[in-house]
C-alpha cells in the first residue's frame, strides 16, 4: 500500500487540535467505538478461493470492494483478498487463529460440505484417541467452558454422560490452508467472529478498551482489570475436543469483545514463544470503520499506539494500520 502525501499533514494538524483542547481545559469528546468492517487474507486464488466462500456460505456473494476482490456477507462484514505468488505463512502461530461463520444448523451444514467434497477438520475428543466432526458430538463442557479436561472427561465417562448431538461447533480446512469454523444453530448465516491468541488476554482486553474505546465486558463480581492486576498465568490442563490430539488450552479466555456485531473471541497463546506478527500470513489484518480518521490519528499517536503504516488510501478511502497488543494489524479504514 502506498502512503499518500498530504494526509500526515491533516493528521497533524488534527493532533495540534486534540492538544489544545486537552490545553484549554475541555477534554476531546470520547470517539464513538469503530464498527468491523473487513477481514483481509493473503492468497495465491482469490477468485477460486471465493468461490470456495460462496460454496459453503451460500448467504456471501462475490464481490469487489475499493477495486479488491472482495466476499460480501448480507450483514455488510467483509473479507477482502490480496494476491500474493507464494503460499501465504500460517506459522509461526500469530494472534490470529481461525475465523467463523455462524450456520443454522451445524450437522445439516456438515453433510453439505461432505456432499460437495469440502474438508472437514477432525476434532480429537481425548488424548488417547477418538475425533469427531462437531463438538456436540461428545461430550459437552461444563462451567460456561467449550472443553474438559482430562479429569473431567474421566468424570463424564463415570456418570454416563452422553452428546447432546446439537448445536456445536466445527471446522473446515479452506483454501489457502485457513482453518474456518461453522456453529450452530443459530437464527441466520453471518459471520460473526474472528478468534484469536492473546499473550495476556486480560491485558489485550485492556488495550482495546483504552485505545479503541471497546465496551468493557461484564465479569460479575470481580473486580475491574487493570495495568497492575491483567497479567495472569495460563491454566496448566488442556481440555478437549480439540483440533490437536494433544488439547488446548482454553483458560484464560476472552468472550465479551466485539466490533459491531463481529466478536473477537481469545484464548492465551499455546505456546510458549511470543506471538509473531501477523502481516504478510494468511490473516494478514482486519480492518475497522471510522467517521474522522484524523481524529483517531491524533487520540492514537497521544497515546502512544504503534502505526503499522501511515496514512494511506485504499480505492477512494483513507485508512491506516496500527499494531494491536499481541502483534495484530489493525486497520482503521475512513467511511463517511
Amino acid at each position: 500500500m502506498k502512503n499518500v502525501a498530504g494526509c500526515a499533514g491533516a493528521g497533524a494538524l488534527a493532533l495540534l487540535l486534540f492538544t489544545a483542547a486537552g490545553i484549554s481545559g475541555q477534554a476531546p469528546a470520547a470517539l464513538p467505538t469503530p464498527g468491523f468492517h473487513h477481514l483481509h487474507l493473503n492468497s495465491v486464488n482469490p477468485d477460486r478461493a471465493i468461490d470456495f466462500y460462496t460454496q459453503a456460505f451460500p448467504s456471501t456473494s462475490k464481490s469487489t470492494f475499493a477495486g479488491q476482490p472482495a466476499l460480501k456477507s448480507p450483514t455488510n462484514v467483509w473479507v477482502l483478498f490480496n494476491k500474493v505468488d507464494q503460499p501465504p505463512a500460517t506459522e509461526p502461530q500469530t494472534a490470529f487463529w481461525h475465523f467463523g461463520w455462524h450456520v443454522t444448523d451445524v450437522h445439516k451444514s456438515k453433510d453439505m460440505y461432505v456432499q460437495n467434497g469440502l474438508a472437514l477438520l477432525p476434532l480429537y475428543t481425548e488424548e488417547s484417541g477418538g475425533t469427531v466432526f462437531t463438538s456436540g458430538d461428545t461430550w459437552p463442557g461444563t462451567g460456561g467452558q467449550l472443553g474438559l479436561t482430562k479429569s473431567g472427561i474421566a468424570d463424564a465417562k463415570a456418570k454416563g454422560v452422553k452428546p447432546t448431538g446439537g448445536a456445536g461447533f466445527a471446522y473446515l480446512r479452506g483454501p489457502d490452508d485457513a482453518i474456518i469454523e461453522y456453529q450452530g444453530n443459530m437464527p441466520a448465516e453471518r459471520f460473526n467472529h474472528i478468534h484469536m491468541y492473546h499473550d495476556q488476554p486480560f491485558c489485550a482486553q485492556l488495550w482495546y478498551q483504552t485505545h479503541l474505546n471497546m465496551a468493557s465486558g461484564g465479569r460479575g463480581n470481580q473486580p475491574p482489570r487493570t495495568e497492575a492486576n491483567c497479567r495472569v498465568e495460563r491454566s496448566p490442563d488442556k481440555t478437549w475436543p480439540a483440533l490437536t490430539y494433544d488439547g488446548m488450552y482454553r483458560t484464560p479466555s476472552l468472550t465479551s469483545m466485539a466490533f459491531s456485531d463481529v466478536s473477537l473471541f481469545a484464548y492465551m497463546n499455546q505456546g510458549d514463544t511470543p506471538l509473531a506478527s501477523t502481516r504478510g500470513h494468511l490473516m494478514d489484518h482486519y480492518a475497522l470503520s471510522v467517521a474522522n480518521l484524523d481524529a483517531w490519528i491524533a487520540k492514537l499517536r497521544t497515546e502512544n499506539v504503534t502505526f503499522l503504516e501511515q496514512p494511506y488510501k485504499i480505492g477512494d478511502y483513507r485508512a491506516v494500520m496500527i499494531q494491536g497488543p499481541s502483534r495484530e494489524a489493525i486497520e482503521l479504514i475512513e467511511l463517511r
